[in-house]
């Protein structure tokens, strides 16, 4: 009897031990396990062909988080902390550095930078990475929010959700906040040297950092003392590409000048139909209630207010952020149609982050 006992439990459980568990973990199906994660992908423009540094972390078919970092020509360096947190949430995430930046080929050609470019590069690396709209979420910080509503808008069909963290959908609007708010509040004459050194093009002028990183970089970018500000931080302020970001952003650390001076997505933020989760923070660079407005204009957005965060408020309001971060992305995998199931267009509504107190 106990034979027969166990022959039946070998039949029933044999399949399942012949058929290896998934695991976040695991290197089955990945053509980077070989390297650790990390791919250079090759990227073709008009004006010559290069390649892009990737590097994906875990491994979770149903959920994939392509992140954005900042600058532009920032490196995902800044992005580390995520460490700590998506691993042990089972969501698979990848970390890139565009094109001109720190582990990507960096060519000198100034035709390259231009918002439209750069889109066409996302595409090319979805592609690659055989991201879909049943796994495929694009989380942007900072100017990669711009470069993810900018993606969203032409490629909108290929996104299971977005993530638009730390950006307003408007630099004529964020300029305003800043000269209308965040400078007033400043040491004026501190305010002055800084501007003087910015007109007369002296930004290397060891004053001018030594003004701002109490004034401005301590205050809106990340709310640490600098000297212990987060190692993969420093790392990515180190590896910047300065001629890209002075090309795009401008010289000034106070607002925007270069050629996305006069970028604006706030009349087409509406056609955006993907779950969308908005992140602002109290002490931002950007202004926290135009951030909510914007989770107003998109048919399926959420809000997350950081109370204690600033532009890298997944450092200052590192739990808060994650947390709000995680719910959202549970909720929009709990709505998604059942795998193999039912058609896309009956997803429900993705579970929404905690209703957020106004600054």
């Amino acid at each position: 009897m106990k034979r027969l006992f166990l022959l039946v439990a070998l039949l029933l459980v044999g399949p399942a031990l012949a058929q290896p568990v998934p695991s976040y973990f695991s290197r089955a199906g990945h053509p980077d396990a070989w390297s650790g994660g990390v791919r250079m992908i090759p990227i073709h423009t008009p004006h010559g062909d290069f390649r892009v540094w990737t590097k994906r972390v875990g491994s979770n078919p149903h959920l994939r988080v392509l992140l954005l970092h900042g600058g532009p020509a920032a490196t995902h360096e800044y992005f580390e902390a995520f460490d700590s947190f998506l691993p042990g949430a089972g969501v698979e995430y990848i970390y890139y550095d565009q094109l001109g930046s720190a582990y990507s080929d960096q060519p000198n050609d100034d035709r390259l930078w231009t918002i439209d470019r750069f889109v066409d590069e996302v595409e090319q690396v979805r592609r690659a990475l055989g991201l879909n709209r049943d796994n495929f979420c694009l989380l942007g910080h900072s100017w990669g929010g711009i470069l993810a509503m900018e993606y969203a808008l032409r490629y909108q069909q290929n996104l299971k959700c977005l993530i638009i963290s730390n950006m307003m959908d408007s630099i004529p609007a964020y300029n305003d906040y800043a000269h209308r708010v965040l400078m007033p509040a400043m040491d004026q004459r501190q305010l002055a040297l800084v501007q003087q050194l910015e007109a007369t093009h002296h930004t290397d002028d060891p004053r001018y950092m030594q003004t701002l990183v109490p004034m401005h970089y301590e205050q809106h970018f990340l709310r640490r003392p600098f000297a212990e500000w987060p190692e993969p931080v420093s790392r990515s302020f180190n590896h910047l590409n300065q001629h890209v970001y002075t090309l795009m952003q401008g010289p000034s650390e106070l607002g925007a000048s270069g050629t996305l001076e006069h970028w604006d997505r706030s009349a087409d933020l509406h056609r955006i139909a993907v779950p969308t989760l908005v992140i602002g923070a109290r002490y931002d660079t950007m202004d926290p209630h135009w951030m909510e407005a914007m989770s107003h204009r998109l048919p399926h957005g959420h809000y997350l207010y950081l109370p204690n965060g600033s532009h890298m408020s997944f450092y200052d309001d590192q739990q808060a952020y994650f947390t709000g971060l995680l719910r959202f992305l549970r909720g929009v995998d709990r709505a998604a149609p059942a795998r193999g199931g039912a058609a896309r267009g009956a997803r429900a509504a993705p579970e929404a982050p905690a209703a957020p107190s106004r600054p």
